[in-house]
């Protein structure tokens, strides 16, 4: 809240915390009065319950509702009446105090941004291979590491938005391999192809390649030979080979060999082989940027696994000196997570190289060192919530000082209506091609309404773009995040319901009666006169109250589909005090001035609201 403002929930736990006191001659502390939002079938702002209170009073629910009640309304000129139904509390917070709380926040532009805390967190997103382009997956992992970073700094931290570039290793040796063998010297400006897709084109041929290889070699005598056994033991030729892949590259493929040969050449330094992983990575880097420009959203620091994939080993010697880790007689280095009911993870192999659990020891102390950061906030599929679980544990057992402020916001997978998505066999939706589809969906929707025919086309288009891309966003962030999720880029376009257009055009709606009252004279500080709020003018406004706790409640539990809510059941509020109230027509001239008012905060507080999203708001649609 606002220093000019009471804040109304704290003032009830306080009165009703002086209540028990006056009452029943005992103390509680205001923190532990709990309230809720009231039904929308009683009549009533905030509940109380009185259950707890029983014991003190040593009387029935009922009883106690009715004598805090009488209390509160006597005793604290905030609170106008109330109810008690089955012994619970109804309170009635007065006209004049909303009057006062939308006076004060009318002209905050900012209403509900908190300011500097001088405390600094970093969120991790995004963190791809160099191996494809981004795709759909990429875009949930994006729009929640934008969202929690906005969400952070709207609560007072400054964020470090950072990510790992997985641009090292065989996958990255495979796209590599593919376009020296089969790739006759093209490039994605010879083949009019965008850089990163043309990358990842290469990666799909490799599999593609080694499919048909592995395919003759199932065949050939060493194949059969190999399988005879297993089919002695009644398996399955199909799901024995399925199986059998891995192995197979690793000890008689070709390419894979030819693949292994090349990372060892780029570990080696080998002059040839690093000037192509740099040609490649480039051309990736290029279509990255162009793909984050679509999305929005940019990073403060990029960590790359290529300069970070041998940290670690200083932090695995100092665990083998604190006895946090122990050492096998191979040389391997392993931590026993027993105890806290996890395995024997491995953290440095026998001949001294390092795992991923190593390089992700060696990555969070070295971006402690350079941001001395107390959160990191790591955006990953919840494919990796053991990885993480283990990560976190070590980390907190070596007493690194940010160990408490780590959190794995784990998230779901993203299908389609058409079902999974497999990057290896070129099934996956790139990034790009959903921006375009859903850009495509919402022109096809402004075109069936000619809403926007009188723009310029210049116009049109950015309109277009915004309703597309808060289409895509939307859809994607109002889903907790811990929820696997189903994208359909036509019903992510509906005007109705809850989705990002509806938000955005009843912001636009609200623009208009803006425009439109500046247009007629209005006299706002008539509003001033208006003292008996309606129902639904009272519900906004209890919304609005709400709107700093959204924003905190979504940074603290990592999860912005609350915020997304928020500004859902608010637009839907606002709709329906317009289809059921006049606001410009209204014939009172304090009823005008009050409804403007009201609709010109509803409209900045949706314009706040989805910009800690990510989403732009269009003055007009």
């Amino acid at each position: 809240m606002t220093s000019t403002t009471v804040d109304i929930k704290q003032l009830l736990q306080e009165s009703v915390a002086q209540g028990v006191q006056a009452l029943y001659d005992t103390t509680i502390e205001p923190s532990s009065v709990n309230l809720n939002t009231t039904r929308k079938e009683f009549e009533g702002d905030y509940t109380v319950v009185v259950f707890p209170f029983t014991k003190v009073a040593r009387k029935k629910p009922d009883q106690i509702g009715e004598e805090l009640g009488n209390y509160l309304v006597e005793q604290v000129a905030e609170f106008e009446r109330f109810n008690v139904v089955k012994g619970f509390l109804n309170i009635v917070v007065s006209d004049a105090y909303w009057k006062t709380f939308l006076d004060t926040i009318t002209d905050q532009k900012n209403y509900g941004i908190q300011t500097s805390n001088g405390r600094k967190v970093m969120v991790e997103f995004s963190s791809p291979n160099t191996n494809k382009p981004l795709h759909l997956g990429h875009i949930r992992n994006i729009l929640l590491g934008w969202s929690t970073s906005k969400l952070w700094e709207a609560n007072g931290f400054e964020v470090v938005k950072t990510q790992i570039v997985n641009d090292r290793g065989i996958a990255i040796c495979k796209s590599m391999l593919a376009w020296q063998k089969f790739g006759n010297g093209a490039t994605p400006e010879s083949t009019a192809t965008k850089s990163d897709h043309f990358v990842g084109k290469y990666y799909v041929l490799f599999e593609q390649k080694f499919q048909d290889e592995y395919k003759l070699w199932q065949a050939s005598e060493k194949g059969k030979a190999i399988f005879s056994e297993k089919a002695k033991e009644g398996q399955d030729e199909t799901a024995f080979f399925k199986k059998y892949k891995n192995q197979y590259f690793n000890n008689y493929s070709a390419l894979g060999k030819e693949a292994r040969t090349m990372l060892q050449a780029w570990e080696a330094g080998e002059e040839t082989t690093v000037n192509l992983w740099k040609k490649m990575n480039g051309w990736v880097y290029e279509g990255f940027s162009t793909t984050y420009k679509k999305l929005g959203v940019e990073f403060d620091k990029l960590y790359y696994e290529s300069d970070t994939y041998l940290l670690g080993k200083d932090i695995v010697n100092q665990g083998l000196e604190k006895g946090i880790f122990e050492q096998e007689e191979d040389g391997s280095v392993w931590a026993d997570l027993t105890d806290v009911k996890m395995d024997r993870k491995i953290v440095l192999r026998s001949d001294g190289t390092a795992v991923y659990m190593t390089q992700d020891l060696g990555t969070a102390q070295l971006r402690y060192q350079d941001f001395g950061v107390e959160k990191m906030t790591y955006v990953v599929a919840d494919e990796q919530d053991y990885h993480f679980k283990v990560l976190f544990e070590l980390l907190k057992r070596m007493g690194e000082p940010y160990a408490d402020g780590l959190f794995h916001l784990s998230y779901g997978m993203v299908d389609l209506p058409s079902g999974k998505m497999k990057s290896r066999e070129g099934t996956v939706v790139d990034a790009d091609d959903l921006v375009a589809e859903v850009i495509e969906e919402a022109r096809k929707g402004t075109a069936e309404r000619g809403d926007i025919s009188a723009y310029t086309p210049e116009q049109q288009e950015e309109i277009i773009r915004k309703i597309g891309m808060a289409a895509l966003k939307y859809f994607i962030i109002k889903v907790n995040p811990r929820k696997r999720m189903t994208f359909d880029p036509k019903e992510s376009v509906d005007m109705q319901g809850d989705t990002g257009p509806y938000i955005q055009y009843s912001y636009v709606r609200i623009f208009g009666v803006g425009k439109k009252a500046q247009t007629m004279g209005i006299d706002l500080s008539k509003a001033a006169n208006y003292t008996q709020l309606d129902a639904l003018e009272r519900d906004i406004l209890v919304q609005l109250y709400n709107f700093p706790i959204a924003i905190k409640e979504a940074a603290t539990t990592y999860d912005p589909s609350i915020v997304a809510s928020f500004c859902y059941n608010l637009a839907k509020t606002f709709n329906k005090l317009w289809h059921d109230l006049p606001i410009l027509n209204a014939k009172v001239e304090t009823e005008q001035a009050f409804r403007t008012q009201l609709a010109s905060v509803v409209g900045n507080v949706l314009k706040t609201g989805m910009d800690l999203l990510g989403i732009e708001m269009p003055e007009r649609m």
